[in-house]
């Protein structure tokens, strides 16, 4: 492995006013890490510093999140994929491997089908295929406690996403993320139209036409996406890789970096 090269940032510009935060480090096959419904990029921090050892990592924080802004269309899954190739074409990238978590899963499929020959591999990890009754239930609640009290829905993104063993000693990550609730109405306000892109997602629609190397990630004690929805994913796409852990909720790629970053290595090294 390579030595792990100095973060650069750089900025991405929307046809619609967005401005995209964004971070670039390493070498090699470039990868796009997508964050979930947070919309973060410090999702990915330590997982990238792992990545950026074997390859050339980017990620971003998505419109309206952290250091970006959010522009005026109407946010929807298939904008939020526009905007990764934004992010792509600022950081002077013409083809990458793209890792999608959770809500970052239904962009890289939507990006996917938008442009195929930008993506060398894509890997879905605690993903779906569409949203059913259970996934409307969970974020349908989770939106209506965003109304009633911000601090109670950044509480419940960390409570429902890993283990309770996991939690109590790990305490630090509860307290982050009581700390970057999302209090003020614009936050809220993003927060809540993110909620409504991903039940408004449905990837069933030329499903068929994903044909590059694909690999599906999931845990089976996630609770948030539960595991059938991979299997549902790999089902519709039959030429995929599946990978499935045991254990390690919704957020395994922080729970268990090491099993994530290593499966993840191995599969973009034999593209």
């Amino acid at each position: 492995m390579t030595a792990t090269t100095d973060i650069i940032d750089f900025r991405a510009e929307t046809p619609d006013g967005a401005t995209l935060h964004g971070f670039k480090e390493g070498h090699g096959q470039p990868l796009l890490l997508v964050s979930g419904l947070s919309g973060s990029a410090a999702f990915w921090t330590d997982i990238a510093a792992t990545l950026s050892r074997s390859f050339q990592v980017i990620r971003f924080d998505q419109r309206g999140i952290g250091a970006s802004s959010r522009g005026e269309l109407p946010c929807d899954i298939e904008l939020l994929a526009r905007d990764c190739l934004a992010v792509l074409d600022a950081a002077g990238i013409d083809r990458a491997v793209v890792l999608g978590h959770s809500t970052g899963g239904c962009i890289a499929q939507a990006l996917a089908k938008l442009a195929p020959g930008r993506l060398d591999g894509l890997i879905l990890s605690a993903s779906w295929l569409a949203p059913g009754r259970y996934l409307n239930a969970v974020f349908g609640a989770r939106r209506a406690i965003l109304a009633a009290d911000p601090y109670a829905y950044a509480a419940i993104s960390v409570l429902s996403g890993y283990q309770p063993r996991w939690i109590e000693a790990n305490w630090h990550i509860y307290d982050a993320a009581l700390e970057a609730a999302p209090v003020t109405e614009q936050a809220k306000t993003v927060a809540r139209e993110r909620i409504d892109a991903l039940l408004a997602f449905d990837g069933t629609a030329d499903i068929e036409s994903l044909l590059m190397p694909i690999l599906v990630l999931g845990t089976r004690d996630d609770m948030v996406v539960p595991v059938y929805h991979q299997e549902a994913l790999a089902a519709a796409l039959p030429g995929c890789r599946r990978a499935i852990m045991e254990t390690g909720g919704h957020l395994f790629p922080v729970s268990r970096p090491d099993a994530f970053t290593a499966t993840v290595a191995e599969w973009i090294g034999e593209l």
